[in-house]
C-alpha cells in the first residue's frame, strides 16, 4: 500500500470521524448547558480547523495534488 492510500485510508476512516464526533459532542454540550466558554470556542475552533485541513488533504489526494513523498512526511508527523 502506498504512503497516499494509507494516509487516505487512515484520514478517512479514523481521524476525520474522530474529530466529526468531537465537534458535534462539543456542540451538543453548548446546547444542553446554554453557552460555551472561551476555552471551549477555542478548542472547538482548533477542531474545526484540524477537520477541514483533514478535509483538504483527502480533496489533494483525490485530485492526485499529493505526492508519495508529501504522504510519507504527514503520516511521520502523526506518528510523533
Amino acid at each position: 500500500m502506498t504512503n497516499i492510500a494509507k494516509l487516505k485510508q487512515f484520514l478517512e476512516t479514523v481521524v476525520v470521524p474522530d474529530l466529526e464526533k468531537e465537534i458535534d459532542q462539543r456542540f451538543r454540550e453548548a446546547e444542553r448547558e446554554g453557552m460555551m466558554s472561551i476555552g471551549d470556542r477555542e478548542e472547538l475552533e482548533e477542531l474545526q480547523m484540524m477537520h477541514g485541513e483533514c478535509v483538504e488533504m483527502l480533496i489533494d489526494i483525490e485530485s492526485g495534488d499529493m505526492e508519495e513523498a508529501e504522504a510519507e512526511e504527514i503520516i511521520a508527523s502523526m506518528k510523533g
